[in-house]
């Protein structure tokens, strides 16, 4: 048997690599203080300024700050100045931390790694026993998590880039049509397209209850309720046969059956309709997706997306990164003979299906 020699500098820098995870892991708790409590918000535009300034304007208390202030400023999420012994929330910085209207806003994405330790043990009976664990099932954290991580990106993509992406969508949601947003959580990606076209009628669909009424809220202080409603429903049987758009955002892979689920797509089609899907970025082989977006996607696919398509059958469990090819293999299956790739960002696919 050959026993191959162990190289302690891998070994060191491995290791190295292993402690700057468990120190992001670290600040990651570190970001949702400094959300919840208000302390980026303090210190945007605001200069240099001491732990006492910070504390002060935030409300909280000194020491506490202190501390959280020496932790921000070691993982390079705020800047120190030595000479004054104060803290600074840069520009860039703050586009990520304190703005929430920005597309790159990210602390409270934070609340999805939450969850996730929180169902740890409902992650480990998965994997013992091959059940699985419904979007329902899962801690609360979640779902609020989810919603903002795709918030901000479907505000600054979904009308002024992805749509347009698609062969005469646009026109049409100009005109008026229906649209159906099949899985559609707490209904951010339906408001928008709501505020966006007034002459079309939408249409939400999702097993999650809860997120169904979190949608309805949604819809009324966005003031479009009266264009848009929302149904418990399941995304092969939800009612309606005359849509001009089916969307399915960052879900189609966590159903169970996803080719049901595409095939219902196209009954409800009206003639000429197109189906938008957006799933998370990857490429169609392995080796290509060993990136940190992937391990991301990867990781929240294990607990999440996978779980979550074998509590409802698991026909075909596609996980968060399908691929374009297994994706189009899906809509031939349901009888699309159109598919393509109409544009992508570095975290998402957008494809469009049509009967053609």
């Amino acid at each position: 048997m050959h026993t191959r020699v162990m190289d302690q500098t891998k070994v060191e820098a491995f290791f190295a690599r292993a402690i700057g995870d468990l120190s992001a892991a670290y600040g990651g708790v570190m970001v949702s203080l400094g959300n919840k409590l208000g302390l980026y918000k303090a210190m945007a535009g605001a200069g240099p300024l001491s732990a006492r300034e910070v504390a002060q304007r935030a409300g909280c208390a000194e020491r506490y700050v202190s501390e959280w202030l020496n932790a921000q400023a070691a993982g390079g999420y705020v800047a120190y100045h030595a000479v004054s012994g104060t803290y600074e929330l840069l520009p860039e910085q703050a586009t990520v931390l304190a703005h929430e209207d920005s597309p790159l806003f990210l602390p409270a994405a934070w609340e999805v790694p939450a969850s996730m330790w929180l169902d740890e043990g409902k992650a480990i009976e998965a994997f013992r026993t091959g059940r699985g664990v419904a979007w329902g099932e899962h801690d609360g954290r979640l779902y609020c998590g989810v919603a903002s991580f795709y918030r901000n990106a479907y505000r600054g993509s979904l009308v002024q880039e992805w749509l347009p992406a698609l062969e005469g969508v646009v026109e049409r949601l100009e005109e008026g049509i229906t649209v159906a947003d099949a899985g559609c959580g707490y209904g951010i990606s339906t408001v928008l397209m709501a505020q966006a076209f007034p002459r079309s009628r939408f249409h939400g669909f999702d097993t999650h209850a809860a997120s169904i009424e979190k949608a309805r809220r949604h819809a009324e202080e966005a003031g479009v309720s009266e264009r848009v409603c929302f149904e418990t429903a399941e995304a092969a049987s939800y009612p309606g046969n005359d849509y001009g758009l089916i969307c399915f955002f960052d879900c189609l892979h966590d159903m169970g059956d996803p080719v049901a689920a595409a095939r219902h797509a196209a009954e409800a089609l009206a003639p000429g309709g197109t189906v938008m899907l957006i799933e998370p970025f990857a490429a169609d082989r392995m080796e290509d997706n060993l990136t940190p977006v992937a391990r991301l996607y990867f990781a929240a696919s294990t607990t999440l997306c996978c779980a979550h398509a074998i509590s409802e059958g698991g026909k075909l469990v596609l996980g968060a990164q399908a691929g374009e090819a297994r994706l189009a293999e899906v809509f031939r299956k349901a009888g699309f003979t159109h598919f393509r790739r109409a544009a992508q960002t570095p975290f998402n696919l957008i494809l469009e299906a049509r009967k053609r």
